[in-house]
């Protein structure tokens, strides 16, 4: 695959995300963005605003063969303070799925 498609997949993944931030938490457009493709740091960018109601850092990956770890430790070096790593994945004719810590999603239900 050219390195061109594989980018056009990985952005087709992040504007997904954004737009199901904004519809399901009503955030503020202004405030949530995709960051350029092959750019250092969070794959979105979240303003502080939008940071109190949704407090993760995500890294996107569209691939058909993804190393979760390696990936999850790319979404932990890009996280700012007070935020936690979350990666979102997908593959073709596939949902897509999130990965966080799972003391992190547990305590989400506390």
């Amino acid at each position: 695959m050219k390195t061109s498609s594989v980018k056009a997949k990985g952005r087709v993944l992040q504007k997904w995300v954004v737009d199901l931030l904004i519809e399901s938490l009503s955030l503020d457009p202004m405030d949530v963005e995709s960051r350029p493709m092959s750019s250092v740091g969070e794959d979105i960018i979240i303003g502080s605003e939008s940071r109190r109601k949704f407090p993760l850092s995500i890294e996107c990956k569209n691939q058909e063969k993804i190393n979760v770890w390696k990936s999850m430790q790319q979404a932990s070096t890009n996280t700012p303070k007070n935020c936690e790593p979350c990666l979102i994945i997908k593959r073709n004719h596939s949902k897509p799925l999130v990965v966080v810590d799972a003391e992190y999603f547990v305590s989400l239900f506390r």
